[in-house]
C-alpha cells in the first residue's frame, strides 16, 4: 500500500520527544517603558492591549519564549502571563537591575513565580519602591549573581559591550573577577560574535588567558541576542531573539543550555534560520516484518541517543537507516556487519520506511521505503512516486556503524574525505577542472591516433628508398626519355585518382547535415512550456529554428547539387583525357615491342613509377600529421600548465578547510594537508600499463617528499639512466618504464594524486602544554575520539554513529 498524504502527514506530526530549539526574546518590556525611559508619547493602548499585540507578533514570528524584564519593577508580568494563556507562549517573569557599580543585569525566575514573590526578590536587592524607577541596587555585580542563583533564578549580563554593560563599566581585576564568576552563565550582545571588537571577542571566545573560564563544556560563556523590546515591531529585529535548545522550557532548561552553549544556543542576529530547521530531518522510522515488525520510532530533529544493553537493537536501527537509504559501509569489516544484520535480523521481505523532512529551499516531506532486497523508492508528501534516489533527498548524510570509525582511520582516502564536509566548493573551479581534464583526454586521443597514422605511413614509405633506387637504374639505362609520355601519363592518372578523395568530405558534410534534420523542437512545444511564466517569449524561438532549418536545407541541397555538377564536369574531363590516353598507350606499346628486342622490361619501369606515385600522397600526409603532432604537443603543454594550476587551486580548498577545522578545534585536534601525497593512482597506472615487479619503484617514489608527476614524465622520456639517477629505480624496472608507449606518459600527466591528511590529537592534560600524537600513534579509542571531534562539528546533514 502506497503512503497517502494524510497518513504521511499524520506520521510526521506525531509527538516527538526530546530537546527542541525554541526561539526566545529575553528582554521584553511592559507598556509604560517607551514613555518612562524613552521619553516617547503613549501609543494610546492599555497594558493588556499592548501585551496582546506583543503576543500576537510573537506567534506570527514563531517566538515561543518571552522574558519580561522591566527595570526594578514587576507589575507588567501578570498582564503578559494572562494574555499568553492558550497561545503556546512561555513567559519567564523577572526584572532588570543596575548593580552598585552600574552594570545592567537581566534576572529571570521560574514561570510559576508570582508578583508577591518577585517583589520580595527585588527587596533583597534594596529595591523597595513599588513605583517604576531606574534606581541602583544595593548589591554589587557579583552579589547580584549569587543572590539570584540562591533565589532559584538565572542571570544574563545585559548589553555587555554597551554603555552600561559589563565591559564598559568594570575594568581591571574587578572585571576579570566578574567575568570568571561561576554564577555568570550568559551575556547579551547586539549581533554576531565576529562583529565585536577584537579584545571583546577574544574574551567572549575564551582566548584571553587573563579571562579564561572553565565553567562550561568548552569554557566559553553563553552568548545570546536579546534586544530591548519596546513595541511589537521590535521583535522583527533579528538581534532581538535567539534560539535556545531545551528539553523542557524552564529555568533549569535555560541553565543547562547556558552550560552547553556550543550545541544549545544559536544566534539569530543576521536573519538566518538558526533554529532546528537548518538541516534536513529524519522524522520517523518504521518496520513491517523482521525483528522489529510493527515498530515505529519518532526521532528528534536535533539529537537522538539510543541506550540499551547488548542485543537491544541499537545496531539494527542504525543499519536499518543505512539500508533504507541504500548506503554502502566504509571498509570490509563494516560491510560484513551490515550484511549480517540485513540478512539475519532484518531479513528479505521486510519493509523499512523512513519519513524525511527538508527545509531548503522550502519545507517539504518525503517518504523513503525499501522492501529488502529491492532498491529504495522515494514518495513525495502526496504519495506520488518520484524519480529520485534517497541521496538526492539527504545528499550529505553520514552513517557509521560499529567499529567503522576505527576502520575509517586506516585509509588516507577516507581521511581526506572528512574534510569534504568543511570545504566550500566553487562550481566555476569544478567546471574548469572537468573542462581541462576533458581537453587533455581529447588531446591524448588525437596524439595517439596521429602517432598510429604516422606509423602506418612510415611502414608504407619504408619501401620508397628501394623503389627509387631501382627507378634510378632504369633511368640510367635511358628508359625515362623513351617512355617519357607514358611516365607522365602515370602521374596524370594519379591526379585523376586523387579527385574522389578531395570531394568525399563535402559529401560527408552533406550527409552529416541531413542526419541533423529535421531540428528537434520538442523542448519548445506547447506542453513542454506549459507551466513556464515566460512561455510566450520562449515559444518565439520556435520560429528561429524553423527559419534555420529551411536555410540549412537550402544550403545543403545547393552543396549536393554543386558536388554533382563538379562530378559531371570531371567525368567529361576524364572522358577527354581517356581519348588522349589511348594515343599515348598505342605509342607506348610500340616502344615496348622495340625494347623487348633489346631484352629491357619497359612495363616494369612504368609499374615502378606507378607504385612510387601512389606513395607520393603519403609523404604529404606524413608532413600534415607531423604538423598536427607539433601543434598538439604545444597545446598539450599549455593544458598541462593549466591542469597543474587548477589542481593546486582545488587542493587549496582542503588546505583552507583544514585551517577552518584547526581554528574550531584549537587545542584538541589539528589537521595537516599534504598536497598530492597519495601516489596510489600513479602506482595503479604503472601496474596496469607497464607491469612487472615494481615494488622497489613504488617504495623509492613513496620516499620522495614532493613528487612532481610532470618532472617524473620528463625523466621517463629522458631514458632509464635518468630514472636510475633521480629516483634510484633498478635498471630493469627503469628500462620497462622508460620504454613505455607515449600514451602511458600522457596518462601519467593527467593523473590527480590525492592529497593526504595527517590528523593529530592532543593527549595532554587540560591546562597543560599540548602533547600531539598522530593517528598511527594512538589507541583505537583515541583514534575514534579524534575522528568524532571532526564528525561532530556543525553540518547541515544528519550524522548517525553506532
Amino acid at each position: 500500500m502506497r503512503p497517502n498524504s494524510e497518513s504521511l502527514d499524520a506520521s510526521m506530526s506525531s509527538t516527538i520527544r526530546g530537546a527542541t530549539f525554541y526561539k526566545c526574546a529575553l528582554q521584553v518590556n511592559p507598556h509604560h517603558y517607551r514613555e518612562t525611559y524613552r521619553g516617547q508619547p503613549s501609543d494610546g493602548k492599555t497594558e493588556e492591549e499592548y501585551a496582546r499585540a506583543v503576543i500576537d507578533k510573537a506567534v506570527e514570528l514563531g517566538i515561543k519564549v518571552l522574558a519580561i524584564t522591566d527595570h526594578n519593577h514587576v507589575s507588567g508580568v501578570t498582564v503578559f502571563q494572562n494574555v499568553a494563556q492558550g497561545r503556546g507562549i512561555y513567559i519567564f517573569p523577572g526584572f532588570e537591575l543596575s548593580s552598585e557599580e552600574g552594570v545592567h543585569v537581566l534576572c529571570m525566575y521560574p514561570m510559576d513565580a508570582d508578583s508577591d514573590q518577585l517583589e520580595r526578590y527585588l527587596g533583597e536587592f534594596g529595591i523597595r519602591d513599588t513605583q517604576r524607577s531606574s534606581g541602583i541596587s544595593s548589591k554589587g555585580f557579583l552579589d547580584i549573581l549569587e543572590t539570584v542563583h540562591s533565589q532559584g533564578g538565572i542571570t544574563i549580563a545585559a548589553h555587555v559591550t554597551g554603555r552600561k554593560g559589563l565591559f564598559e563599566v568594570l575594568e581591571g581585576q574587578p572585571r576579570i573577577r566578574a567575568w570568571k564568576d561561576k554564577n555568570l552563565l550568559a551575556v547579551q550582545i547586539p549581533g554576531e560574535i565576529g562583529d565585536l571588537r577584537q579584545g571583546d571577542r577574544e574574551i567572549i571566545e575564551n582566548r584571553n588567558p587573563s579571562y579564561k573560564r572553565f565553567g562550561t563544556l568548552d569554557g566559553a560563556i553563553a552568548v545570546v541576542n536579546a534586544k530591548d523590546i519596546v513595541e511589537p515591531e521590535d521583535l522583527d529585529n533579528h538581534s532581538a531573539t535567539c534560539w535556545i535548545k531545551m528539553s523542557r522550557v524552564s529555568i533549569e532548561g535555560l541553565r543547562q543550555a547556558f552550560l552547553d552553549p556550543g550545541s544549545r544556543i544559536r544566534l539569530n542576529s543576521k536573519g538566518e534560520s538558526s533554529g532546528q530547521h537548518l538541516h534536513s530531518e529524519m522524522v520517523t522510522l518504521g518496520w513491517q516484518g523482521g525483528f522489529l515488525d510493527g515498530v515505529q520510532i519518532h526521532l528528534n530533529s536535533n539529537l537522538n541517543v539510543l541506550i540499551g544493553g547488548r542485543g537491544a537493537g541499537k545496531s539494527t536501527i542504525v543499519e536499518s537507516i543505512r539500508a533504507v537509504l541504500g548506503l554502502d559501509p566504509v571498509g570490509k569489516d563494516a560491510g560484513k556487519i551490515h550484511q549480517g544484520i540485513v540478512r539475519h535480523v532484518l531479513q528479505n521481505g521486510t519493509k523499512i520506511s523512513l519519513s524525511v523532512r527538508v527545509h531548503q529551499p522550502t519545507r517539504y516531506d518525503y517518504q523513503i521505503e525499501r522492501v529488502l532486497p529491492n532498491p529504495p523508492v522515494v514518495y513525495d508528501q502526496t504519495g506520488v512516486r518520484k524519480d529520485l534516489a534517497p541521496i538526492d533527498i539527504l545528499p550529505n548524510i553520514e552513517v557509521y556503524g560499529q567499529h567503522e570509525i576505527s576502520e575509517f582511520t586506516k585509509s588516507p582516502q577516507n581521511l581526506i574525505q572528512l574534510l569534504d564536509r568543511f570545504t566550500i566548493r566553487h562550481e566555476s573551479l569544478l567546471n574548469r577542472k572537468d573542462s581541462i581534464r576533458r581537453q587533455l583526454r581529447k588531446n591524448r586521443q588525437l596524439l595517439r591516433n596521429t602517432y598510429a597514422d604516422i606509423k602506418t605511413i612510415e611502414e608504407k614509405l619504408a619501401a620508397l628508398p628501394g623503389l627509387e633506387e631501382t627507378l634510378k637504374r632504369f633511368k640510367e639505362a635511358g628508359l625515362e626519355e623513351k617512355l617519357r609520355e607514358r611516365q607522365l601519363l602515370v602521374r596524370e592518372e594519379g591526379v585523376l585518382n586523387s579527385i574522389p578523395e578531395r570531394i568525399q568530405p563535402f559529401l560527408d558534410a552533406y550527409q552529416s547535415i541531413q542526419d541533423e534534420l529535421p531540428i528537434d523542437r520538442t523542448f519548445l512545444s506547447e506542453p513542454a512550456l506549459k507551466d513556464l511564466p515566460g512561455k510566450d517569449v520562449l515559444s518565439t524561438i520556435n520560429e528561429v529554428f524553423i527559419e534555420l532549418e529551411e536555410t540549412v536545407k537550402r544550403v545543403s541541397n545547393e552543396l549536393k547539387q554543386s558536388v554533382n555538377q563538379a562530378n559531371q564536369r570531371i567525368s567529361e574531363i576524364k572522358s577527354t583525357w581517356e581519348s588522349r590516353k589511348q594515343g599515348v598507350i598505342a605509342e607506348y606499346e610500340k616502344i615496348l615491342r622495340d625494347l623487348q628486342k633489346s631484352r629491357i622490361d619497359g612495363e616494369e619501369f612504368i609499374q615502378l613509377q606507378r607504385e612510387i606515385e601512389k606513395l607520393r600522397p603519403s609523404q604529404e600526409r606524413h608532413k600534415v600529421f607531423e604538423r598536427i603532432v607539433t601543434e598538439s604537443i604545444t597545446r598539450r603543454e599549455a593544458l598541462i600548465d593549466e591542469w597543474e594550476d587548477v589542481k593546486n587551486e582545488y587542493s587549496d580548498v582542503y588546505v583552507q578547510a583544514a585551517k577552518n577545522v584547526n581554528s574550531k578545534l584549537a587545542g584538541l585536534v589539528k589537521i595537516q594537508v599534504t598536497l598530492g601525497g597519495d601516489l596510489h593512482p600513479l602506482f595503479e597506472l604503472l601496474r596496469d600499463e607497464i607491469g612487472g615487479r615494481l615494488n622497489e619503484t613504488e617504495q623509492n617514489l613513496s620516499k620522495m617528499p614532493e613528487l612532481s608527476l610532470q618532472q617524473f614524465v620528463k625523466n621517463c622520456r629522458s631514458g632509464a639512466e635518468k630514472l636510475q639517477s633521480v629516483y634510484s629505480i633498478p635498471l630493469a624496472q627503469a628500462e620497462r618504464i622508460s620504454g613505455a608507449d607515449a600514451e602511458v606518459f600522457m596518462k601519467i600527466e593527467e593523473l590527480e594524486p590525492v592529497s593526504t591528511t595527517t590528523i593529530s590529537l592532543n593527549t595532554g592534560s587540560k591546562g597543560e602544554a599540548p602533547v600531539w600524537k598522530k593517528l598511527n600513534e594512538l589507541s583505537t579509542g583515541q583514534k575514534a575520539t579524534a575522528v568524532l571531534l571532526l564528525l561532530l562539528l556543525n553540518s547541515e546533514a544528519p550524522l548517525i554513529i553506532d
